[in-house]
């Protein structure tokens, strides 16, 4: 599997322009909360009480960033609880079904918007799993802007930019 520099790299890799950076912090969010109130539909019994399929989700997604990075888990925990509580107060909602797929096509409106700016394509589009590293980039972009985390931003910003370089002479050649 790979590690977070790797991972970070690739996604940094088609994220170096500011406004694709901006529009992900508002499309990221967006998607994710949307796919939390979606998955928090799915509900199911357990001897404890209700349990959804996004607190299942969450808590696989946490045990990931931690095995990633346990700083930028911390912050990702700081993020995704209140995502989940609040899409999960959403769930009772009887337009929840039509909220959920609107934001979400909001959510990927920003996403496009900001590859237009970048002009490349998404990371996902060659490997699903940076899907599951956007939320982590932009909790890592977060850290770097506050000053901490410096040797892993020194770290992934040069690998980024060789393998944007190798993308661009192989889309030009």
């Amino acid at each position: 599997m790979k590690d977070v520099v790797e991972q970070l790299s690739s996604y940094k890799s088609v994220h170096l322009n500011p406004a694709n950076i901006k529009t992900h912090f508002v499309g990221i969010p967006l998607i994710i909360w949307s796919l939390f109130l979606l998955l928090g539909m799915v509900r199911f019994d357990t001897p404890g009480g209700q349990v959804s399929l996004a607190m299942v989700f969450t808590l696989i997604v946490l045990v990931y960033y931690l095995w990633l990075h346990a700083r930028l888990a911390i912050g990702m925990v700081v993020f995704i609880l209140p995502v989940l509580y609040t899409s999960e107060a959403m769930v009772a909602s009887p337009h929840a079904l039509w909220i959920a797929v609107s934001v979400f096509v909001v959510g990927w409106i920003f996403q496009l918007i900001g590859h237009q700016y970048e002009k490349a394509k998404p990371a996902f589009v060659d490997d699903l799993n940076q899907l599951l590293i956007g939320p982590l980039f932009l909790m890592a972009e977060v850290y770097f802007a506050l000053g901490w985390e410096k040797s892993l931003e020194q770290e992934i910003a040069p690998i980024a930019r060789r393998k944007r370089m190798a993308l661009e002479t192989a889309k030009a050649g």
